[in-house]
């Protein structure tokens, strides 16, 4: 099929990068012809702009990357949007597209826009309830009358989105579940889940060199009697750093050889004053900056990882990229209850912890069990994430939607004559 995906995400971004670039690679091969639209951050003459230029060119991937636009607020979107829609207009025409597959709601607008100017199918990939994400993380003030019309605007397109896509893609059950409740007209929604995958081939202990290992222990100061506690990504928004903390501050009355690791591109100095006002010894922690391709050594100095996400509404969309690559690594872990399918995964299996309140009640209980966490099959562990998490069956996924999609246009054809 010729698909033509819209990213507002960039593929400089490291998102774009994770969950965007790897699953079309997938669907290069699988036979797909993929068009690639993005907003790109990055200037044209960087080097992470001029690195992704000759990897998706290597690919096959047809990209055409848009410059995105920050200022003013709603306006620059729009101006955004306005962009993306004349280039995808002008790929439609040109190259014969099948199915425009839509990243998130800015792409969706698009997708719902090409569908009805072309008849062309429409997938839409919702990656969660957006618009209830702006509000449940504070981006968009719900008193402020402007973003009250805004929000109000997303949840009345979000209901066309389902009502006129021909595939929704949703990347947990729970999401799923709550979306078949709503009252939306038509025939039942085909809904795929497919959770956000993670590159086995990347995450996976044989790719650890021990000697570079030892080498960043010992430029870390970290030594191989600590107990290395780890947390991967950004700080902020979603993430949980005072509960977080206050864990690691318990662990280490119980663990005096406990340290914290963050792999984070975030300013150190936020985390340093927080754990600072926590009472916790800033030499028990350790910040760590690292590029994609370097995270799995950094994950493989710690004997479990952790994270703590704001269990509210939209998070039941919510599929932690981290939780796919931490698993890859055979590496246990230890995150809250209420987020996406996070209970199921770790009820099913004996991959990690679920602290269920934030409370010093509770982390107690959690550390006690720990022990016994960490005597877990690792191999077990990775087998799991492969289960979950696996980047080529998640591709496998897309691709069969994307045949259905073709059957359907085939059928429909049929019938027409």
């Amino acid at each position: 099929m010729k698909i033509l995906y819209v990213s507002y995400d960039g593929m400089t971004d490291q998102l774009g990068q994770s969950q965007v670039i790897p699953y079309i690679n997938e669907l290069i091969k699988e036979g797909h012809e993929i068009y690639l639209i993005s907003c790109e951050k990055k200037k044209p003459k960087s080097h992470e702009y001029i690195n992704i230029l000759e990897l998706l060119r290597q690919s096959r991937i047809k990209w055409f990357p848009l410059k995105y636009t920050s200022k003013p607020p709603i306006i620059s979107t729009l101006i955004d949007l306005h962009n993306i829609n004349l280039t995808a207009s002008k790929i439609i025409k040109e190259h014969g597209i099948d199915v425009i597959h839509c990243r998130s709601y800015i792409s969706a607008l698009c997708g719902l826009k090409m569908k009805k100017k072309y008849g062309i199918q429409f997938i839409f990939d919702m990656r969660g309830f957006w618009a209830d994400e702006r509000i449940d993380g504070k981006i968009w003030d719900i008193k402020n009358p402007i973003f009250k019309l805004v929000y109000s605007y997303f949840k009345k397109k979000e209901k066309l989105f389902f009502e006129n896509s021909d595939y929704i893609i949703s990347l947990t059950d729970n999401a799923k579940e709550e979306i078949l409740k709503w009252n939306l007209s038509g025939q039942p929604l085909p809904i795929e889940v497919i959770p956000c995958c993670a590159d086995m081939e990347l995450f996976t202990k044989s790719n650890v060199d021990e000697i570079k290992k030892e080498n960043i222990r010992k430029k870390l100061n970290i030594t191989e009697n600590d107990f290395v506690l780890s947390y991967l990504g950004s700080i902020g928004t979603w993430y949980m750093l005072d509960e977080m903390l206050d864990f690691f501050n318990l662990l280490l009355k119980k663990k005096k050889n406990a340290k914290f690791l963050f792999i984070t591109s975030d300013s150190p100095e936020f985390i340093l004053e927080s754990a600072i006002n926590k009472g916790i010894p800033v030499d028990r922690l350790v910040i760590q900056k690292a590029s994609r391709n370097e995270v799995p050594i950094f994950l493989s100095l710690s004997q479990i990882s952790i994270f703590f996400i704001k269990p509210v509404f939209s998070k039941k969309a919510s599929s932690p990229t981290k939780m796919g690559e931490i698993m890859g690594m055979g590496i246990p872990i230890i995150c809250n209850s209420g987020v996406g399918d996070v209970d199921k995964i770790l009820s099913d299996s004996n991959a990690g912890l679920l602290v269920n309140s934030f409370s010093d009640e509770e982390y107690s209980l959690v550390i006690e069990k720990m022990d016994a966490l960490l005597i877990q099959d690792k191999g077990k562990i990775r087998k799991l994430a492969e289960k979950y998490y696996s980047l080529k069956d998640g591709a496998e996924r897309y691709s069969n939607v994307y045949k259905k999609l073709t059957r359907d246009k085939e059928q429909g054809k049929s019938g027409n004559q």
